[in-house]
Protein backbone atom coordinates (compact mmCIF):
# COMPACT_ATOMS: atom_id res chain seq x y z
CA UNK A 1 0.00 0.00 0.00
CA UNK A 2 1.11 3.04 -1.10
CA UNK A 3 0.99 5.85 1.79
CA UNK A 4 0.16 9.41 1.26
CA UNK A 5 1.30 12.40 3.15
CA UNK A 6 0.09 15.68 4.01
CA UNK A 7 2.92 17.65 5.93
CA UNK A 8 2.04 20.81 7.73
CA UNK A 9 4.33 23.07 9.77
CA UNK A 10 2.49 25.18 12.10
CA UNK A 11 4.08 28.16 12.87
CA UNK A 12 3.08 31.81 13.09
CA UNK A 13 6.58 32.84 12.25
CA UNK A 14 7.24 30.49 9.63
CA UNK A 15 3.69 31.34 7.85
CA UNK A 16 4.61 34.98 8.16
CA UNK A 17 7.77 34.39 6.50
CA UNK A 18 9.78 35.79 9.14
CA UNK A 19 12.13 32.79 9.37
CA UNK A 20 12.60 29.58 6.94
CA UNK A 21 10.13 25.92 7.69
CA UNK A 22 12.97 24.05 8.63
CA UNK A 23 10.70 20.99 10.10
CA UNK A 24 8.51 20.89 7.20
CA UNK A 25 11.55 19.94 4.43
CA UNK A 26 12.96 17.95 7.19
CA UNK A 27 9.68 15.35 7.69
CA UNK A 28 9.49 15.26 3.75
CA UNK A 29 12.81 13.84 3.86
CA UNK A 30 11.98 11.45 6.13
CA UNK A 31 8.88 10.43 4.94
CA UNK A 32 10.69 9.79 1.05
CA UNK A 33 13.40 7.72 2.41
CA UNK A 34 10.39 5.62 4.23
CA UNK A 35 8.79 5.02 0.47
CA UNK A 36 5.59 7.48 1.07
CA UNK A 37 4.69 9.62 -1.34
CA UNK A 38 4.36 13.63 -0.01
CA UNK A 39 1.45 15.02 -1.71
CA UNK A 40 0.59 17.68 -0.25
CA UNK A 41 2.24 20.36 1.75
CA UNK A 42 1.50 24.04 3.64
CA UNK A 43 2.62 26.27 6.15
CA UNK A 44 0.19 27.63 8.78
CA UNK A 45 -0.44 29.89 11.64
CA UNK A 46 -0.82 28.83 15.31
CA UNK A 47 -4.44 29.14 14.72
CA UNK A 48 -7.02 26.17 15.26
CA UNK A 49 -9.29 27.05 12.51
CA UNK A 50 -6.20 27.33 9.64
CA UNK A 51 -4.59 24.02 11.24
CA UNK A 52 -8.30 22.21 10.91
CA UNK A 53 -9.00 23.45 7.65
CA UNK A 54 -5.84 22.18 6.32
CA UNK A 55 -6.40 18.59 7.55
CA UNK A 56 -9.53 18.33 6.22
CA UNK A 57 -8.48 20.20 2.57
CA UNK A 58 -5.10 17.55 2.73
CA UNK A 59 -7.44 14.20 4.09
CA UNK A 60 -9.93 15.44 0.89
CA UNK A 61 -7.46 15.27 -1.27
CA UNK A 62 -6.20 11.68 -0.52
CA UNK A 63 -3.57 12.29 2.08
CA UNK A 64 -3.97 8.93 3.95
CA UNK A 65 -0.87 10.70 6.68
CA UNK A 66 -0.98 13.83 7.71
CA UNK A 67 2.27 14.99 9.97
CA UNK A 68 1.62 18.37 11.75
CA UNK A 69 4.84 19.77 13.13
CA UNK A 70 4.43 22.73 16.00
CA UNK A 71 2.09 23.80 18.05
CA UNK A 72 2.56 20.93 20.67
CA UNK A 73 3.90 22.81 23.65
CA UNK A 74 2.99 24.76 26.12
CA UNK A 75 3.13 28.28 24.83
CA UNK A 76 0.12 30.35 24.05
CA UNK A 77 -0.17 30.27 21.10
CA UNK A 78 0.01 26.15 20.65
CA UNK A 79 -3.05 25.03 20.01
CA UNK A 80 -2.35 21.95 17.41
CA UNK A 81 -3.52 18.94 20.27
CA UNK A 82 -7.07 21.15 20.60
CA UNK A 83 -7.42 21.72 16.46
CA UNK A 84 -7.17 17.92 16.11
CA UNK A 85 -9.31 17.00 19.20
CA UNK A 86 -12.29 18.87 18.28
CA UNK A 87 -12.45 17.29 14.49
CA UNK A 88 -11.14 13.91 15.33
CA UNK A 89 -13.01 10.76 15.39
CA UNK A 90 -10.95 8.87 17.45
CA UNK A 91 -7.27 9.75 19.29
CA UNK A 92 -4.40 6.96 19.29
CA UNK A 93 -2.83 7.35 22.85
CA UNK A 94 0.17 5.11 22.64
CA UNK A 95 1.35 6.97 19.87
CA UNK A 96 1.86 9.94 22.03
CA UNK A 97 2.98 7.89 24.99
CA UNK A 98 5.85 5.97 22.94
CA UNK A 99 6.78 9.53 21.54
CA UNK A 100 6.85 11.08 24.80
CA UNK A 101 8.58 7.98 27.04
CA UNK A 102 11.24 7.49 24.06
CA UNK A 103 12.03 11.24 23.92
CA UNK A 104 12.69 11.03 27.65
CA UNK A 105 15.48 8.83 27.27
CA UNK A 106 16.97 12.15 24.96
CA UNK A 107 15.91 15.00 27.09
CA UNK A 108 13.86 15.87 30.12
CA UNK A 109 11.42 18.51 28.62
CA UNK A 110 10.31 15.86 26.42
CA UNK A 111 7.62 15.94 29.21
CA UNK A 112 6.25 18.65 28.51
CA UNK A 113 4.85 17.47 24.95
CA UNK A 114 1.16 17.08 23.60
CA UNK A 115 2.62 15.29 20.55
CA UNK A 116 -0.38 12.95 19.57
CA UNK A 117 -2.40 10.84 16.84
CA UNK A 118 -5.68 10.80 15.97
CA UNK A 119 -8.48 10.05 12.93
CA UNK A 120 -9.59 12.51 11.28
CA UNK A 121 -11.76 11.99 8.50
CA UNK A 122 -10.13 9.23 6.11
CA UNK A 123 -6.54 9.96 7.75
CA UNK A 124 -4.13 9.10 10.16
CA UNK A 125 -2.77 12.74 11.84
CA UNK A 126 0.04 12.91 13.84
CA UNK A 127 1.12 16.03 15.86
CA UNK A 128 4.97 16.12 16.40
CA UNK A 129 7.06 18.66 17.87
CA UNK A 130 8.09 22.11 16.28
CA UNK A 131 11.85 21.31 16.37
CA UNK A 132 12.88 19.65 13.50
CA UNK A 133 15.16 17.05 15.05
CA UNK A 134 11.90 16.77 17.79
CA UNK A 135 9.63 16.09 14.57
CA UNK A 136 12.05 13.31 12.89
CA UNK A 137 12.94 11.72 16.07
CA UNK A 138 9.65 11.44 16.96
CA UNK A 139 7.90 10.00 13.84
CA UNK A 140 10.77 7.35 14.04
CA UNK A 141 9.05 6.02 17.28
CA UNK A 142 6.53 4.96 16.14
CA UNK A 143 6.51 4.54 12.11
CA UNK A 144 6.28 1.10 12.46
CA UNK A 145 2.98 1.56 13.31
CA UNK A 146 1.84 3.95 10.44
CA UNK A 147 1.00 1.42 7.59
CA UNK A 148 -1.58 -0.27 9.30
CA UNK A 149 -3.19 2.80 11.10
CA UNK A 150 -3.26 4.46 7.89
CA UNK A 151 -5.00 1.41 6.40
CA UNK A 152 -7.50 1.42 9.36
CA UNK A 153 -8.35 4.84 8.88
CA UNK A 154 -8.67 4.81 5.11
CA UNK A 155 -10.84 1.50 5.60
CA UNK A 156 -8.58 -0.82 3.74
CA UNK A 157 -8.41 -4.35 4.07
CA UNK A 158 -5.22 -5.14 5.61
CA UNK A 159 -3.31 -8.46 6.89
CA UNK A 160 -1.87 -7.07 9.95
Amino acid sequence: MQITVGIITVSDRASAGEYKDLGGPALKETAQKAGWQVLCEAIVPDEAARIQETIRSFSQQGCGLILATGGTGIGPRDVTPEAIRAIMRVELPGFGEVMRAESMKITPNAILSRSLAAIVDLSLVIALPGKPSGAVECLGFVEGAVPHAVALAQRTPTSC
